[in-house]
């Protein structure tokens, strides 16, 4: 299964789940915001469908897309995960900067 924030990550895919945002939309309506193919932008909505971001729904020849509120719950998770660790890796690494340039503020001798 692909990756979710790597799939998120995509820039039309992302303007995708942002037009989705608005409310559910057929693939016509969402292609008319892109300067590529309806097919192409039909390939992007099914990855974000196999991520489970998005869902699909059939009205006669029509195909409809809506957020998935449960993947969409997982992005946002996986996101404050991502930056929570980051952030920590950041902290630590600006500690070790600063021990290793001011190592007289690290002895026990003031």
């Amino acid at each position: 299964m692909p990756d979710l924030l790597e799939t998120a990550a995509e820039p039309n895919r992302r303007s995708l789940l942002q037009l989705l945002g608005r409310g559910e939309r057929s693939v016509s309506e969402l292609a008319e915001n892109f300067p590529v193919s309806r097919s192409a932008i039909s390939q992007h909505l099914l990855l974000l469908a196999d991520v489970g971001l998005v869902r699909a729904r059939k009205d006669g020849r029509r195909r409809y897309y809506s957020l998935d509120p449960q993947g969409m719950s997982q992005l946002r998770t996986s996101l404050e995960m991502f930056w929570t660790i980051e952030l920590d890796q950041l902290a630590a690494d600006a500690a070790a900067a600063y021990q290793s340039t001011h190592p007289q503020e690290n002895s026990d001798d003031h």
